[in-house]
């Protein structure tokens, strides 16, 4: 009884109002509530588990004592020494022990500055002495068997604790559309009116609109942004599909908070990643009758992905119908749409390079006979600008244009819009045996490579369903045809069809080899990143002497154009890498946070200020992450940025074998977090080009641990570990590395083994940092890598950048720790 009344009163001081009863018998609870937004749940739980889940309808509303939980029944509690509350974060009017009413039960956690545990989305809160964390949702059902499930009203079906436990519910977008009145999404209307015209008779159910264009980019012009025009959501990543009386989005962890505010309300957003979120393919099942017809546009998925979504809607007797003849999203869109990129192409400088056209035909040619291919369609667009040196402005922030490339043994072919063929890149593409053929020509020309025998060379992760289905369709006529004239052609049967074309599905060639720099390459990487941390030096100097001197707040959006200017002042600066990151305060909680003139953040000395931003110059590309404070810090900010830059270095002076995935280093970023329970929902590092995309494949460092790709020396990565405390503050730490190989003691069964060597250049802010919490090893890293920023950067620049940059990389020491070597001292007067 004690221990039911001790819950009962968290319950009245922690969770706002609902109204429950509950019956229980010696072997299960049944707890139900009543919420005042008419969903309900109920959960019938074994007695080993012990669990009770608060639902994430539940509002932050005032107490009400007469609704509170009422548990009576001491049974209930009697085999266990306490009970383990899952609470969404929304729904707690406490998040901190020390507040808390003095009649309400302690809580205890390995934190004294939080009771409770952040795990996507929930907070997990122990009713006793002893706090044990949540790893997920998996490890907490580990081993039990299902007794029962929580549902709520609306059918969205989350699932997957151990034995089948099941969970359903209507995320937060969905709930909030429900309980006031809004004018229809025209857009919406629009799309489902064009069901019904797709195929007569055969009316689709549903439509996926995905974020790629017809190439897999990631980013790409604003004709193509179709997922962000029908849905208003503008990340970078997610799905959007669209049913005849629903619509759901799918994103990732960077892009939470970020769509809960963009979408409308008849959208229901989709936390890709989070335990229990079905997947489109899942939902799709779940959702649509059997027999039912989803469209998409072949030219918008990959192979892959199209036969995977075609494999997993079998499984229901469902249709996936393939949309040729024009994208619905378009045909809404209508005349509002914005024009197709016409920005001439330019060549790459051979000095910048490093390697001709001819050079790289030539190699990948020799790849193509050792695998039996005679033709290859290269369809990424950095793989077709690095493959013949030419560069483009079709897409913002990255120096690509729209393009197809087809190489065969003894011809090469580059299918782009001819009047953005200069004179000087038409000699160019001469001199290395390319000719050029137009932009929509690409699908006969497919079918002509099965006419002529091709066995053509093709990566389902990149080229789309509708150029697989081309040459498919081409290979079927060739061999129906041969069957048509075996009678007229005795001889010679067995040797027509063993010349006949074929696909071999690999990965491309090209993106390994790119990824790996050359020395001209990363020469320019070198170059080009020096003169970013002189802009960057400038830039927080100017940022520093506003904020703190002149006492000024600046907006966000202000903060990102005058950061532009300053990269404009260096030579070789093109356009930014991507669009700037400029989050103050709680909007630097949003990964991907993007500051919009009439609704942008203030940088003050009040706030944490995160700043992510790159450039794209003639001879590199950089990316770089700084979070600083022109104020006081909180001991809370202070302790997290101190673990983030501790994951920094994990992974900056990490050694490791040549060819090991980059996921294995992912947890030397975590894991400072993870001591405390923190963590990050993005990945560590991505690739970075060479005066191309800022996000370059196929290496990565992340948690998902499916990229087997091998680390190599040349290839370049981020180091970008952060947190993110929702609505509240953002740190990231980045920097740029290389790949390089490390002269190790040993060489064990004579493995070559790789370690990093820093392109970024900018000061860390020191003052950010809780000293007692680093070990004297992590604040020698730092004292090194700013004598290595003064030493490279300080003769570059003069007058306030240089003074601001003396005072942001002297020494530092903690009270108490080993004395600064005499080089070090010096440096520090």
């Amino acid at each position: 009884m004690a221990r039911a009344a001790a819950v009962g009163s968290f319950l009245s001081h922690h969770i706002p109002a609902p109204s429950c009863s509950s019956s229980s018998s010696s072997t299960t609870t049944t707890i139900r509530c009543a919420l005042a937004s008419s969903l309900s749940f109920s959960s019938s739980v074994p007695l080993p588990a012990q669990v009770f889940i608060i639902p994430s309808s539940a509002k932050k509303t005032p107490r009400n004592n007469n609704g509170t939980a009422s548990l009576s029944s001491a049974e209930t509690f009697s085999s266990r020494n306490s009970m383990l509350l899952l609470v969404p974060k929304s729904s707690l009017l406490l998040t901190d022990s020390s507040s808390s009413p003095s009649s309400s039960p302690s809580l205890s956690s390995s934190s004294s500055s939080s009771p409770c545990v952040a795990y996507s989305g929930f907070a997990a809160l122990h009713l006793s002495t002893n706090f044990t964390q949540l790893r997920g949702m998996r490890k907490l059902f580990s081993g039990r068997q299902a007794h029962g499930t929580i549902g709520f009203k609306g059918k969205t079906t989350v699932a997957d604790a151990a034995g089948g436990d099941s969970v359903v519910a209507e995320p937060r977008s969905k709930r909030r559309a429900a309980k006031k009145e809004f004018t229809p999404d025209q857009k919406l209307l629009g799309l489902r009116k064009l069901f019904d015209s797709v195929t007569p008779g055969q009316n689709l159910d549903a439509y996926i609109v995905p974020s790629e264009d017809a190439h897999q980019s990631e980013f790409m012009a604003d004709c193509y942004m179709r997922r962000g025009y029908i849905s208003a959501f503008t990340g970078s990543a997610g799905t959007a599909v669209v049913t005849k009386d629903k619509a759901a989005l799918w994103t990732d962890g960077r892009y939470f908070l970020q769509a809960e505010g963009q979408l409308g309300p008849e959208w229901t957003l989709m936390r890709a990643g989070t335990p229990g979120v079905p997947s489109v393919n899942e939902w799709l099942k779940e959702t649509l009758p059997q027999g039912a017809r989803i469209g998409i546009d072949p030219f918008l998925f990959s192979s892959d992905a199209g036969d995977e979504l075609k494999n997993a809607l079998a499984g229901k007797d469902q249709e996936l119908v393939l949309v040729y003849e024009s994208n619905l999203v378009d045909q809404v869109w209508g005349d509002a749409r914005p024009s197709p990129p016409s920005a001439p192409l330019r060549v790459h400088d051979l000095k910048y390079a490093g390697v001709d056209v001819a050079t790289k035909l030539a190699s990948l040619r020799k790849e193509l006979g050792g695998a039996g291919a005679t033709a290859i369609v290269i369809t990424m667009l950095d793989e077709v600008a690095w493959l013949l040196n030419l560069r483009g402005g079709d897409v913002p922030h990255s120096p690509v244009a729209y393009a197809y490339v087809v190489v065969e043994l003894e011809t090469a072919f580059l299918f782009v819009e001819e009047s953005k063929v200069t004179p000087e890149v038409a000699a160019h593409l001469r001199e290395a045996g390319v000719s050029v053929k137009p932009y929509t020509a690409l699908i006969s020309d497919i079918k002509r490579l099965a006419e002529d025998g091709a066995k053509l060379w093709l990566d389902g992760s990149r080229v789309s369903v509708a150029i697989k289905n081309a040459f498919s369709d081409a290979c079927l006529e060739y061999y129906e045809n041969l069957a048509s004239v075996r009678s007229h052609v005795a001889d010679g049967n067995e040797a027509t069809e063993a010349n006949g074309p074929a696909a071999l599905h690999r990965a491309s060639p090209v993106g390994l080899v790119k990824a790996i720099k050359n020395a001209a390459e990363l020469d320019g990487m070198r170059q080009a990143h020096l003169r970013d941390a002189v802009a960057l030096a400038e830039f927080w100097a100017w940022l520093e002497h506003k904020i703190v001197l002149e006492k000024q707040a600046i907006s966000e959006v202000e903060v990102a154009n005058e950061l532009e200017q300053f990269r404009a002042n260096q030579f070789g600066f093109l356009d930014t890498s991507f669009d700037t990151i400029s989050g103050s305060g709680a909007n630097g909680a949003i990964v991907h946070y993007r500051a919009e003139e009439a609704t942008c953040g203030q940088v003050d000395n009040q706030k944490l200020f995160l700043l992510d931003s790159g450039a794209q110059y003639v001879d590199g590309t950089t990316d770089i992450t700084r979070t600083v404070h022109f104020g006081t810090p909180s001991p809370r900010q202070k302790e997290c940025f101190t673990r983030v830059l501790q994951g920094h270095i994990g992974v900056d002076t990490a050694v490791f074998p040549e060819n090991t995935p980059g996921f294995v280093l992912d947890v030397f970023a975590r894991s400072s977090l993870w001591k405390i329970g923190l963590d990050y929902r993005h990945g560590t590092g991505h690739g970075v080009g060479a005066a191309l995309n800022v996000h370059e494949g196929p290496q990565s460092v992340s948690a998902r641990y499916g990229n087997m790709t091998g680390l190599q020396a040349g290839m370049v990565i981020s180091n970008e570990p952060g947190y993110y405390e929702d609505r509240a503050f953002g740190i990231r730490i980045e920097n740029l590395l290389v790949i390089r190989e490390e002269e190790t003691a040993n060489r064990y069964g004579g493995v070559t083994f790789l370690g990093f060597e820093r392109l970024s250049f900018v000061p860390i802010q020191t003052k950010l940092l809780d000293l007692q919490l680093m070990s004297d090893e992590e604040i020698n890293w730092l004292n090194d890598y700013h004598a290595e920023v003064w030493n490279k950067v300080s003769p570059l620049v003069k007058d306030d950048a240089k003074i601001w940059l003396q005072r942001n990389t002297r020494p530092i020491s903690r009270p108490g720790g080993p004395a600064l070597s005499e080089e070090l001292a010096a440096v520090s007067k």
